[in-house]
């Protein structure tokens, strides 16, 4: 049934199309933002919310992209979701990506083809003892009481497989942070391995110094070359002088961001310009990146080959890459 007048006419066929054209290219638009999800670790931790800067970083400077973070269980669990597509980019240490991309150790037989983007912090893992101790270097541990690392951790894989790999055999003791550091303080344990703070002693680790005097093992260069050649996914880390401790190498890994094959180079190239560039955003929320240089961090810490879109930030930077690192 027609009511009178009911004709369409021609003004509003003109409106009804305009509409309809608008509506498509703001569902174009919509559609066209690319989302991408980083994975972090937990929220409590200070890494959480250096990516929350990092995403912030990526809304402001790389065109038509809507970055968000997702609370994960670091490392192990962003190389997993990256291999299922779940994030496009996350955290990870250097020596777990290494052990991924080879398809060794939790990844064997299953490799994850991620690849570097940036590194932006340094984990020296410290090897520590009471100064009142007879212990004066690595090797002097032999048949000690000494803890390797919180129960479970990758301090404590890793130190177990570089005093394998020294020839050294402490008396391992288990246990929490806390329990450890009171075995110290009462001298029921000889020392510690404890990840630094970037370049700094951890909170544990001063907390003891406190009131318990305490020094620091270094590598001599025989047992960096015997480390290197054994494990190399784990870095030789330099820590300077800060007093009252005197400066020594010692062993230790990356922490990084990693991207899947999925993340197209233009983005991975954006992205790392934007964070190599930034001033302020990631120094404010993770202190231990003030006056950090990602390029040459990146490319001295580096594991596994670089993102394409890293390399092409790298040349514009006019830095050498290793043959490595370009595969």
């Amino acid at each position: 049934m027609k009511f009178e007048g009911s004709q369409t006419h021609p003004r509003f066929s003109l409106v009804a199309a305009l509409l309809v054209i608008c509506a498509v290219m703001l569902g174009g638009t919509a559609e066209a933002a690319q989302k991408l999800l980083i994975g972090t670790t937990s929220s409590s931790s200070s890494h959480y919310g250096y990516f929350v800067a990092v995403s912030q970083l990526v809304n402001q400077h790389v065109p038509g992209a809507e970055a968000s973070v997702v609370e994960t269980g670091a490392t192990l669990d962003n190389l997993r979701r990256i291999k299922r597509n779940q994030i496009d980019f996350g955290l990870v240490t250097t020596n777990v990506l290494y052990a991924a991309y080879r398809g060794e150790g939790d990844f064997k037989g299953a490799p994850v083809k991620a690849k570097l983007l940036w590194v932006y912090d340094i984990a020296p893992q410290n090897v520590i003892v009471r100064a009142d101790s007879e212990i004066g270097k690595l090797a002097d541990l032999r048949g000690k009481r000494f803890n390797p690392g919180l129960k479970g951790s990758a301090t404590e894989s890793t130190t177990e497989k570089v005093f394998e790999a020294l020839g050294i055999t402490p008396d391992f003791v288990r246990g929490s942070t806390g329990d450890i550091v009171a075995s110290i303080k009462d001298n029921r344990v000889s020392g510690y391995v404890k990840s630094g703070s970037g370049l700094k002693l951890d909170a544990s680790s001063r907390d003891i110094a406190t009131m318990t005097p305490i020094r620091l093992l270094g590598l001599d260069s025989t047992q960096q070359q015997k480390l290197t050649a054994a494990i190399p996914e784990i870095s030789i880390v330099e820590v300077p002088k800060s007093e009252p401790y005197e400066s020594y190498a010692t062993w230790g890994f990356a922490v990084a961001a990693a991207a899947g094959p999925d993340l197209d180079e233009e983005t991975a190239y954006r992205i790392v310009k934007a964070v190599c560039e930034d001033k302020d955003a990631q120094s404010n929320a993770y202190s231990g990146v003030k006056g950090a240089d990602f390029v040459a961090d990146t490319l001295k810490y580096a594991t596994v080959p670089l993102h394409p879109g890293t390399i092409r930030y790298f040349k514009e930077r006019g830095v050498s890459i290793p043959a490595n690192l370009m595969e």
